[in-house]
C-alpha cells in the first residue's frame, strides 16, 4: 500500500503458569503468514521466507505521540532510543553492544503517531538468542540516568537537524492550525525542552503504562518455521505478564475537534528557494470509516499521476512545478495533504486553479473508469512489492497492526477492488469539498515583499 508515508482487555495472570492459545491462521493471511496469541495477549506474526538464511524480529507497541500529553511530547521516541541502552541482563552500553556484535544483530527503531517498533535482523541459526535479547530490551530497560542524558542531547539533536529544513517550519505550523490543544497528539519530534529535561522516572513511566504484552505485537520474518517461532516466543515470552487493563481505555486519546473555519497562514523562511503551499483537511480513520480509507487510496492514485485532470491544469499549464496528495491511514484521523509548488510569477493564477479543480473533483467525468482500474491495479501491485524484502515487511505489518488490524493488511486488495466512482465521489464530498480546511505558504521574506500573497493568500 501506498501512503503519503484496539487494544485488548487481558486480565493478569500472577502466579499462574501461562500457556499458548491454540494456533489461528485467518483465512486471508497468505500461505507463508501465520498469526498467534499468547494467553498474556501478545500478538505473534510469523512470515516464512527462505530466500536468505537470515530472520528478522519486531517488536511494535502501541504508543507513539498521540498517546503524549504536553508534558510528554517527544518521549516515546527517546524511550525508542533507550531501548538499545542497558537493561537488567546487558548493564551496560558496551555490553549491549558487545552481544549485538555476538549474534550479528543489526538493529533500528522508529516512532511515529500511533506506533513505536523495535527489530533485529540477524542470521537465522541465532533466532532463539535474538529473541532472548529481544525480551531483554522489551521487558527489563534500565533507563540509567548518565546514558539517558547524553540521549537526551542526541534526540534533542535530531530535533534541530529537522529544523533547519525550511518544511519543518511550514508542517509545525500546519500542525498547529489542524490539531489545537492536541498538537502534542501529531508532533512526533516533540519538545525541546521536555525532551532536555526528560528523567528516567518518565521513561518508568510509559513503560508502565503502554509496554505490555497486550500492547504489543511481536512479527518473525525471514528464514524460519512458524511452529518453531511460536514455541520459542511462548517459552520466552510467556511469563511477561499482562497489564491488566487496557491502555487505551485507561488514557484514552481524546477525539480531535473537526476544523471550524477555512485558516489561511503564511510561514517566512530564508532557506526557502520557491514559495510552497500546504493545505490540509481532517480525513477518515480506520475506527469509524473504512471504507473511505480505501477510497483515498485510489483517488490520491489517480490525481498524482501526470495524466490526471489536476496535473494537466496545473503543472502542464505552467502554473506549478509540482502538485501532489496524500493521505495517511491512522486510527484517530488520518491528515489528507495537498502540496503544490507554484510558479513564483504566477502564485495568484496557481491558486486559483487549485480551487477551481478541487470543486470539480467529485464530477462524474473528472476522473475515468480506466484510470479508476489502473489505480486499484497499481496499488495492488506495490503491497505486493512491499511484501518482497522480508525484513522491510515486517515494518508494514507493525503500522497496519497498530493504525487499523492484521485483518486490514490482509484484506486490503479485496477491498481496494470494491471501490468504485460511487466510493471516490463520496470521499470527496464527506472530507474535501468545501470542508474547512488550513493552508499554509512557506516563503522567503524577499519573495514574500516583491510577491505580497498576502493580498490574495487568505480564505474566502
Amino acid at each position: 500500500m501506498i501512503k503519503s508515508l484496539s487494544c485488548l482487555f487481558v486480565a493478569a495472570f500472577i502466579g499462574i503458569s501461562v500457556q499458548a492459545q491454540t494456533t489461528a491462521k485467518p483465512s486471508k493471511l497468505p500461505p507463508n503468514m501465520f498469526q498467534h496469541k499468547l494467553a498474556n495477549g501478545l500478538d505473534i506474526l510469523v512470515v516464512e521466507d527462505n530466500t536468505v538464511p537470515l530472520a528478522t524480529i519486531e517488536i511494535a507497541v502501541k504508543n507513539g505521540s498521540y498517546t503524549e500529553t504536553p508534558e510528554y511530547n517527544g518521549l516515546s521516541h527517546l524511550y525508542e532510543h533507550m531501548f538499545f541502552k542497558a537493561n537488567k541482563d546487558y548493564p551496560s552500553q558496551e555490553d549491549f553492544l558487545n552481544r549485538v556484535s555476538e549474534l550479528g544483530i543489526q538493529f533500528n527503531g522508529t516512532t511515529s503517531y500511533e506506533l513505536v517498533n523495535y527489530y533485529f535482523t540477524l542470521p537465522k541459526y541465532n533466532l532463539v538468542e535474538g529473541l532472548k535479547f529481544m525480551n531483554s530490551a522489551i521487558r527489563y530497560p534500565k533507563f540509567d540516568a548518565a546514558e539517558m542524558a547524553k540521549e537526551n542531547v542526541v534526540v534533542d539533536g535530531e530535533f534541530q537537524r529537522n529544523e533547519s529544513n525550511p518544511y519543518f517550519a511550514l508542517n509545525d505550523e500546519m500542525n498547529h492550525r489542524l490539531w489545537g490543544d492536541l498538537y502534542s497528539r501529531k508532533n512526533t519530534i516533540g519538545d525541546h525542552q521536555v525532551i532536555r529535561s526528560a528523567t528516567p522516572a518518565k521513561m518508568d513511566t510509559i513503560k508502565n503504562r503502554y509496554y505490555w504484552p497486550n500492547n504489543s505485537l511481536i512479527t518473525v520474518a525471514g528464514d524460519v518455521k512458524h511452529e518453531d517461532v511460536f514455541k520459542n516466543v511462548d517459552a520466552i515470552f510467556s511469563t511477561w505478564t499482562p497489564s491488566g487493563f487496557d491502555p487505551a481505555k485507561r488514557w484514552p486519546v481524546p477525539e480531535f475537534k473537526p476544523l471550524q473555519k477555512t485558516d489561511y497562514f503564511i510561514v517566512e523562511s530564508d532557506l526557502s528557494r520557491v514559495p510552497l503551499v500546504m493545505m490540509n483537511w481532517h480525513g477518515p480513520d480506520t475506527r469509524t470509516d473504512l471504507q473511505a480509507t480505501y477510497a483515498a487510496d485510489v483517488f490520491s492514485y489517480i490525481i498524482n499521476q501526470n495524466s490526471s485532470k489536476f496535473s494537466k491544469a496545473l503543472v502542464d499549464a505552467g502554473l506549478a512545478l509540482q502538485v501532489n496528495i496524500g493521505y495517511l491511514t491512522l486510527a484517530h484521523t488520518g491528515p489528507i495533504s495537498v502540496f503544490v509548488v507554484p510558479n513564483p510569477n504566477k502564485i495568484r493564477e496557481c491558486m486559483a486553479e487549485v480551487k477551481k479543480q478541487m470543486a470539480l473533483w467529485d464530477s462524474d467525468d473528472y476522473i475515468t473508469n480506466e484510470q479508476i482500474e489502473t489505480a486499484k491495479r497499481q496499488l495492488e501491485i506495490s503491497q505486493v512489492k512491499e511484501a518482497e524484502i522480508t525484513s522491510e515487511f515486517t515494518h508494514t505489518i507493525s503500522f497496519w497492526w497498530a493504525a487499523a488490524s492484521i485483518d486490514y493488511l490482509s484484506t486490503y486488495v479485496d477491498n481496494l477492488r470494491k471501490v468504485n466512482r460511487d466510493d471516490l465521489k463520496q470521499y470527496v464530498r464527506k472530507y474535501i469539498k468545501n470542508k474547512p480546511y488550513a493552508a499554509g505558504m512557506l516563503i522567503s521574506a524577499e519573495a514574500r515583499q516583491q510577491l505580497k500573497p498576502d493580498t490574495y493568500f487568505k480564505a474566502d
